[in-house]
């Protein structure tokens, strides 16, 4: 090399640039570069994620449902198609995976996924039981110093969770002791839906099913529209956890994001009666959460199906909220959705006097779109706003809850086991059982 080229090439090298044809994988670190997506799930949800991906190298392309596949591999004709994960995960190109699968099969990919190195972006929940999100949880860590996660609360985005975050961690309500979540949808089954019909030949029905015990077809499981299909599944246990994994993990996340919270130390839970079929609709939980470095020990309350906490004052009605929070504190209260809040200071101490508002330079920064804060992560610093350490505790703490629901006792729990310490029976809750052929941490 002469002096000349060394001097292009130094200045090239001290101005940070690295030009990267079109098209080049980004490995795991590669800011320059494509990553290679593989899609598994094709319709609803992964419909959302397709403005973001079309960015990148999307080079799989799965789905149980045959005209969906086909659908999407008119949008990313050079991508591979399966519709077997199993099969599309051995596929060694793959980069980084977006999961939009039904419930029951996310921590199944998840987990496989990250077992072989790849990014992962699942939609919520990243599990259907306690004991899968520990398993993700704990594969996670294991890796996180090489992959990006993201669980798919795209709602944590909205520039209100930070601003709800700020309020309390500057003690706009003083000391906190309370925090409840909920939301009022109610859908109602009977049970699992009777044999009709046989699958269509697009659907591979024993795919769908995955790990689940075998159910009859019945063509209700896939009516719904594109993003809403969910609601015709998710409330089956075999399928789903109800509201307590669908919009329980979106509105608990305002509060899980506020207060840092780690694993509870004890659940409890009230509802309706149990069906063996489907969860409920009505149902209240309770959790004790330990303390950390700037809050005391509080306790965590989510609510649904017509369930509510007490309002503040007669003159809030929260029922309005139909997906809320609210946080009690020792000078006040904040109410909140997802894209407003209120203070509502009480008592002689609570003039306000003791906050100190944030200059606009102090402000939490935005997130910014939540699929592109994946992408820039899985190139970068690997750092997410809803990872798999974060989200799992939340969702292992809700799931939690339905077990204590299924026990019909309040329960106390370590966290760090993952046992239940006061109720044996209560631990064969925390797991379920799979199909032959089907293993979870593979």
């Amino acid at each position: 090399m002469n002096r000349r080229q060394f001097l292009k090439t130094a200045a090239v090298a001290g101005a940070g640039l690295l030009i990267l044809p079109s098209g080049t994988r980004a490995g795991k670190n590669a800011p320059g570069a494509k990553l290679n997506i593989a899609m598994i799930g094709t319709w609803g949800r992964a419909e959302a994620h397709f403005g973001v991906v079309s960015n990148e190298n999307v080079v799989a392309l799965c789905d149980v449902n045959e005209q969906h596949l086909a659908g999407a591999a008119k949008r990313y004709p050079n991508a591979k198609t399966y519709v077997d994960w199993r099969k599309c995960l051995d596929q060694k190109d793959i980069d980084a995976v977006m999961v939009c699968t039904p419930d029951h099969t996310h921590a199944f990919i998840t987990n496989w996924a990250i077992n072989r190195g790849m990014h992962v972006y699942c939609e919520k929940p990243v599990a259907n039981t306690v004991e899968e999100a520990r398993v993700v949880r704990a594969n996670y860590l294991k890796n996180k110093d090489k992959i990006a996660t993201q669980v798919g609360t795209q709602r944590h985005e909205l520039d209100n969770f930070n601003r709800v975050q700020e309020l309390i961690r500057d003690g706009a309500i003083g000391e906190l002791s309370d925090a409840y979540a909920w939301g009022d949808r109610q859908i109602r089954r009977a049970g699992y839906l009777p044999a009709k019909g046989e699958p269509p030949s697009y659907l591979n029905y024993d795919l769908w099913i995955g790990p689940s015990p075998m159910h009859p077809y019945n063509p209700d499981y896939f009516s719904g529209g594109s993003g809403m299909n969910c609601l015709s599944w998710n409330m089956y246990w075999d399928f789903g956890s109800g509201q307590v994994g669908d919009m329980g993990s979106h509105t608990m996340d305002l509060v899980w994001n506020a207060i840092e919270a780690g694993l509870p130390t004890s659940a409890e839970a009230k509802g309706e009666p149990f069906n063996p079929d489907v969860t409920p609709v009505t149902l209240e939980m309770h959790f004790s959460v330990p303390g950390n470095n700037w809050r005391p020990p509080m306790r965590v309350g989510w609510y649904q199906g017509g369930a509510m906490p007490n309002s503040p004052r007669k003159y809030v009605d929260l029922r309005k909220i139909d997906h809320g929070a609210m946080f009690k504190g020792s000078k006040g209260f904040l109410v909140c959705d997802f894209d407003t809040r209120i203070l509502l200071p009480l008592g002689s101490s609570a003039d306000m006097t003791y906050l100190k508002p944030r200059t606009k330079e102090n402000l939490l920064r935005p997130v910014g779109n939540f699929q592109t804060e994946w992408v820039k992560a899985c190139k970068g610093d690997l750092k997410t706003s809803c990872d798999f350490e974060y989200a799992g505790n939340m969702i292992e703490m809700m799931l939690l809850g339905l077990v204590a629901y299924r026990a019909g006792k309040k329960l106390d729990y370590d966290g760090v086991a993952g046992k239940v310490t006061n109720d044996e029976a209560a631990n064969a809750l925390l797991t379920r059982k799979y199909r032959p052929g089907w293993t979870l941490n593979g």
